[in-house]
């Protein structure tokens, strides 16, 4: 599948999505490679001219836009515990995959990179039809943005390795039937690999 994939890398964007130190510590502590394998990509994407998009999710204090009728985030605003991670420290993008000059920061307060943010915008007003995805969770801002951007009419591509969920069972099932429905699922290894073969802007 690496060998169909080609890149304009204007028209072209990663999206790396709710890499936050907090949801990073919970939802990776049993693979310590996924940082630097997501590094790897965002290195190599600007490298070439790829636009780099950092899509974190982030709240006013008291969380006026969450709604009772939202189970998931509603869950989040009632529990201290769980807001704390959207929070300071917590709730920066990690240091290993960090913002860098010319990079962009959506901030979202759903679960899809789209919901309620300019991210469209700013893909339109740039030209971009081409989305690079990964983050976590793979059941969440992962699927979410997926299936929102397909109906969009983006052509996709999932780092399969860069997208992490506490369920594996449900990550492996994602990543290997509901995403390949909609786009192409390739490792970071090997989008690293592509990448490198792509004329710089």
């Amino acid at each position: 599948m690496a060998e169909q994939l080609s890149f304009v890398p204007n028209r072209s964007a990663v999206l790396s999505m709710d890499c936050q130190t907090g949801i990073v510590s919970i939802y990776t502590k049993n693979d310590s490679n996924f940082l630097e394998r997501a590094s790897s990509i965002l290195k190599q994407a600007r490298t070439v001219g790829l636009t780099v998009i950092h899509v974190k999710v982030g709240f006013r204090p008291n969380l006026p836009e969450v709604s009772p009728r939202n189970l998931m985030l509603s869950a989040v605003k009632n529990h201290e515990g769980h807001r704390q991670l959207f929070e300071g420290d917590a709730g920066a993008i990690h240091p290993d995959v960090a913002v860098e000059a010319d990079d962009i920061v959506v901030v979202k307060h759903r679960i899809s990179a789209f919901s309620g943010t300019d991210l469209e915008m700013i893909l339109r007003a740039k030209d971009i039809d081409t989305l690079i995805l990964f983050g976590i969770a793979t059941s969440g801002a992962v699927l979410a943005t997926l299936l929102e951007a397909a109906d969009k009419d983006y052509r996709l591509v999932v780092v399969s390795d860069c997208c992490a969920d506490l369920d594996e069972q449900l990550h492996n099932c994602l990543v290997e039937k509901i995403f390949r429905r909609q786009a192409i699922v390739i490792t970071a290894r090997d989008l690293v690999d592509v990448l490198k073969s792509v004329l710089p802007t």
